[in-house]
């Protein structure tokens, strides 16, 4: 897997202080993407065993809230496969931070069984995010006023109430 950027002070990709990780590769190529370079999945840089040590070092400061994973597109199976043991190790090391994820996939086509998307890492990382930013941007749709989001297709799900009601829990400010 490659990766495009990493910020280590992100504010407008999720609650607080974060830190990002824009991951290489993404077929859905959404019209008026605002990174289209990300699609080429050989774009940036390899994500290598120091660049997973960086990133944990980025979130050990108590003013982090957590990580935030973009693209690209992080649920691309390959890059689903190199991110879930990198989130393993995030968790293990700080659980109470935080956990974001956009995806251009909604929550329904990443569980679906068949569907491109959904593979055996698929669960297991979802398991791991708190925050899921879903759905493709759609220029028709868009809405600088949302919150954490571009267009108003786009959903933000809270992960953990989902997981906890068995169906789509929408976030809410101030939680994660």
């Amino acid at each position: 897997m490659n990766y495009g950027e990493i910020k280590n002070c992100d504010i407008a990709n999720g609650i607080g202080v974060r830190v990002t990780l824009f991951v290489s590769g993404c077929t859905n190529h959404c019209e008026y993407c605002f990174q289209p370079q990300t699609w080429d999945f050989a774009y940036g840089q390899p994500f290598t065993a120091e660049t997973e040590e960086s990133i944990l070092e980025m979130l050990k400061p108590s003013h982090i809230n957590g990580l935030t994973l973009l693209g690209g597109e992080p649920f691309e199976p390959a890059n689903q496969r190199e991110l879930l043991p990198f989130l393993r190790r995030v968790r293990e090391r700080f659980p109470d931070k935080t956990v974001w994820a956009y995806s251009g996939f909604t929550l329904e086509e990443l569980t679906a069984e068949g569907n491109y998307a959904n593979c055996e890492a698929t669960v297991p990382m979802l398991e791991l995010v708190d925050v899921l930013v879903d759905g493709r941007f759609v220029e028709a749709l868009k809405d600088i006023s949302l919150q954490f989001r571009g267009s108003a297709n786009q959903r933000l799900i809270d992960l953990v109430k989902t997981r906890e009601s068995g169906e789509i829990v929408l976030w809410r400010d101030g939680r994660s």
